[in-house]
């Protein structure tokens, strides 16, 4: 493996590169993005190489590292015009919409669909950490459809940047991550509205707000030109989870109405079990 590209350049594709880089320095990376600014900065940083529109002939891996509703269209592109012994993979955070646009391509054996479970609120190659993937897990599906070639070259990357692999239907995928991480950033992004709403009238509230605060809607900080277009893909899912948590939100609501203390604590007590699952993993 000599040469990869990476299609985006912001948070996933920088830390990946810039890990790889680490890794294997013999490789070259090549890469590109819409933002200009943003392909300066990768340059400036040591995230590629050098800044190429297209991968080169030999290019061994091409990343696609965009936002959800750009990569269907890119991925098929790159399909159409590679050789058998490129590996492409994707790094959206939906994954059966981009599965099953290619299920039928006669290329489809070059392909991996790849979501790293990592990031931060931040986005552009300045946010690109190098220990970002480090033991990190990294979900993986249809693994099966991926040449056996091309699949010896994913886990030699994989195990460069020490993943913890875990293999998905892409359904499961979508569905699983509609709740314990699409609903997370809507919530928080719903807390910041609530508060900054107050504020036209309390403009002094967020001079109380305290660590609790902070980091339950530090994920508003994130990019919406990332977020909203995967609300949108994964809408069925997403739709159900939020009504799930609206139902649950009305429910806590109106024990608070009717001050119905011990219903409360029974509520807070059974949901305090969530501790021990993140704390040991279940």
């Amino acid at each position: 493996m000599k040469k990869i590209h990476i299609i985006g350049l912001g948070l996933l594709g920088g830390s990946f590169a810039l890990a790889l880089k680490k890794a294997k320095p013999e490789i070259i990376f090549t890469g590109t993005d819409n933002n200009q600014e943003h392909l300066h900065e990768a340059l400036a940083l040591g995230i590629i190489d050098e800044a190429r529109d297209q991968a080169d002939e030999d290019t061994d891996v091409i990343v696609i590292a965009t936002p959800i509703h750009t990569i269907v269209p890119l991925l098929k592109d790159i399909l159409d015009n590679i050789p058998k012994t490129t590996l492409v993979m994707d790094f959206g955070s939906t994954k059966k919409s981009i599965c099953d646009a290619v299920a039928d391509h006669p290329n489809r054996a070059n392909y991996l669909a790849a979501h790293p479970i990592a990031g931060t609120e931040y986005s552009g190659p300045k946010a690109a950490i190098n220990g970002l993937l480090e033991g990190k897990v990294l979900s993986i599906c249809e693994m099966e459809k991926t040449s056996l070639e091309l699949k010896a070259m994913a886990y030699d990357i994989f195990e460069a940047l020490n993943m913890n692999l875990r293999f998905m239907d892409p359904d499961d995928h979508d569905i699983q991550f509609a709740y314990i991480s699409h609903l997370s950033h809507i919530s928080s992004f719903m807390l910041g509205k609530t508060v900054l709403d107050k504020m036209k009238d309390d403009s002094h509230i967020l001079d109380m707000a305290g660590s609790g605060f902070s980091t339950t809607v530090r994920l508003a900080k994130s990019s919406p030109a990332t977020w909203s277009p995967i609300f949108i893909d994964n809408k069925t899912n997403v739709l159900e989870a939020l009504d799930l948590y609206i139902y649950n939100l009305t429910a806590f609501r109106d024990k608070i109405k009717a001050e119905d203390a011990e219903g409360l604590k029974e509520e807070m007590a059974e949901v305090n079990k969530i501790k021990k699952i993140l704390d040991y993993g279940g």
